[in-house]
């Protein structure tokens, strides 16, 4: 049985209660901070964790601009990426899918609670609407946003770095918002391999790349140069 399936069964009745107290609560979202609302959803995912011997280890939280809000793009390992991240990310964050699998049972509620955004993968009108919709919360609101620049993900990937796809820095563009490359190491092994068992996964928040570094720069020499550092530094753990 996958860790997956596994977590699942094990936490049912914990489950069952984030999904009824999620649907009353964004019935009336207004009466409950994006703060309050941030806070249940890594409730979920501290005692999911904690019932199944799941750890993320942090490291460069002091990295993290102090001021106004910023997009980390980290690669892309599987479904615990995102709980991995919100597990060691203090502030609200959001996270953006594909709206193909934004209505899964548990997903759903997760990306409500954190007023996440979807949008189909071959969707180029509906990326640049949500890009601009993303832009405009930044700059207004100093929101944080996680996007992955590969896309998707392979199965049992063991650290693996596909190709950054260039058109998800032109979020990063309009918004002029710091640029933070996040490096996840492990995390494919929690829910998208044979492992079964505990799993420690790390998340190396690394130096932000401000407007003004990038401004000049085509969206291709970006995805280049976040792509190299975050292999560059999951080398370095792993070889540690």
């Amino acid at each position: 049985m996958s860790n997956y399936i596994r977590t699942i069964l094990i936490n049912l009745h914990r489950i069952i209660y984030y999904v009824v107290l999620t649907r009353i609560w964004m019935r009336h979202p207004e009466r409950h901070s994006l703060k309050e609302r941030y806070e249940i959803a890594r409730q979920m995912v501290f005692k999911m964790n904690k019932s199944m011997g799941y750890k993320t280890v942090a490291y460069g939280q002091e990295k993290l601009p102090k001021e106004g809000g910023y997009i980390m793009y980290p690669n892309h390992q599987g479904k615990y990426d995102v709980p991995g991240i919100l597990s060691v990310h203090d502030e609200p964050c959001s996270f953006i899918m594909d709206e193909a699998k934004a209505h899964i049972i548990l997903v759903a509620e997760f990306l409500k609670l954190v007023d996440g955004k979807t949008f189909g993968l071959t969707d180029a009108r509906g990326a640049i609407r949500v890009f601009q919709e993303m832009a405009k919360e930044i700059q207004e609101q100093g929101r944080k946003f996680i996007l992955f620049p590969e896309g998707g993900y392979k199965e049992n990937n063991r650290n693996i770095v596909e190709s950054f796809k260039a058109g998800s820095f032109k979020a990063a563009q309009m918004a002029k918002a710091p640029i933070v490359p996040v490096a996840l190491v492990d995390s494919y092994k929690v829910y998208n391999s044979p492992h079964r068992g505990p799993v420690t996964t790390y998340v190396y928040y690394l130096d932000p790349i401000y407007y003004d570094e990038y401004k000049g720069m085509k969206t291709k020499e970006i995805a280049s140069m976040v792509e190299n550092r975050i292999k560059d530094k999951i080398k370095e753990h792993l070889s540690a």
